[in-house]
């Protein structure tokens, strides 16, 4: 079976009707069927996206991206920096 990704938007509209069905005292087990998302997923996107609103996921999504960005950037600015670093070394 193929796999499916969910934007943040659906996940946490996911959620919201999760949260209404298990208000009405269906079980966890019940409503995944009902989102067709396995006990496990749903477990997994109340701990990333519980309590959050639509703009919130939106920006944590922008922050992950530009945090790795810059995780890359500096990884390469080491790197030239040890190049540079080993041939200053080989001219002394």
């Amino acid at each position: 079976m193929g796999r499916k990704r969910f934007t943040p938007e659906q996940i946490i509209g996911k959620l919201r009707e999760a949260e209404v069905l298990l208000g009405k005292g269906q079980t966890v087990g019940q409503v995944c069927r009902k989102l067709a998302v396995t006990d496990q997923t749903y477990y997994r996107w109340r701990k990333e996206y519980g309590g959050m609103r639509v703009e919130q996921a939106r920006r944590l999504k922008e922050l992950e991206k530009e945090n790795a960005r810059l995780k890359r950037l500096v990884a390469d600015l080491s790197l030239d920096k040890q190049i540079l670093k080993e041939a200053a070394e080989g001219n002394s």
